[in-house]
């Protein structure tokens, strides 16, 4: 069955450095505190631990006590729920955003651009996969804070009505991420949402928030500003649907194969001589 009209819970929030039970009580109250959770409630990137570059004291297994928080707050919402963890699977620790309802881990999406400026292709495994969760009948893409700078990734294909992007972006490039989370919900003809946190985190990084939810034309529906806070809003399927059949850019984008790293090295080795 189709929702057509989809209500998404944005919570934007500090998040204490390296204390995933801290963290798990004080969303459990913003949650709690929601007038109307909705249908979907978003969490930031990395929200048990902050954006940490030392996965070994922070990440969890897919059994943990943060994933286990996601199902049991899946379960007593009703809603689904969404955001990243650092998770140590397989002999590799992965910034894995989870997709989570009526107590089941529904999708999962390993981070595929990793944050270089920090370190961060150091320490974790990047993702290879693109993730579409198709969650009463609307097809939603999983994306995480960096990713959003690459665009030929996140494209829709025809293949999603909503883009979601779950951050630790910091206030010194805040600019960089209300410009780009515009930017994507335009050339994807798509609802696009991104939650970011704020405060400073272990290394004294500033984050700004400037979370928001933007309609397929490009136009705030909410932006939450600089500080903690959280909302709920809802967004038309048949909206979107109309605009698209009415205005079809997307059938006149560019075709293009993604290559993996191995085969985008030998390429531009060609290339170089």
């Amino acid at each position: 069955m189709t929702e057509p009209n989809l209500q998404i819970s944005l919570i934007q929030s500090e998040v204490k450095w390296h204390d995933s039970a801290a963290n798990l009580a004080s969303f459990a109250e913003q949650i709690a505190r929601l007038e109307n959770p909705g249908h979907l409630i978003m969490l930031p990137e990395t929200f048990a631990s902050g954006f940490t570059q030392e996965p070994a004291k922070a990440a969890e297994a897919m059994d943990g006590p943060a994933v286990n928080f996601m199902r049991e707050q899946s379960r007593l919402t009703g809603a689904a729920i969404t955001g990243s963890l650092a998770i140590a699977d397989r002999g590799h620790y992965f910034n894995r955003m989870l997709f989570v309802a009526d107590g089941e881990v529904l999708a999962s999406y390993d981070k595929k651009h990793l944050f270089t400026l920090a370190g961060e292709h150091k320490r974790y495994a990047a993702g290879s996969e693109r993730v579409i969760v198709d969650y009463l009948g609307w097809h939603i893409c999983l994306q995480v804070c960096y990713d959003l700078r690459f665009p030929v990734f996140s494209r829709c294909r025809n293949d999603y009505d909503l883009l979601l992007y779950v951050a630790n972006w910091p206030m010194p490039r805040a600019h960089a991420w209300s410009t780009l989370l515009r930017g994507r919900a335009i050339e994807n003809l798509c609802y696009t949402v991104g939650v970011n946190r704020t405060g400073f985190d272990g290394n004294n990084w500033e984050y700004a928030g400037g979370s928001a939810a933007v309609d397929y034309l490009g136009h705030d529906i909410v932006d939450l500003g600089t500080e903690p806070s959280s909302t709920t809003v809802t967004i038309s399927l048949a909206d979107q649907n109309a605009f698209r059949d009415k205005f079809r850019f997307l059938d006149d984008a560019d075709d293009f194969v993604l290559l993996d790293g191995e085969r985008q090295e030998k390429t531009a080795l060609r290339g170089a001589g």
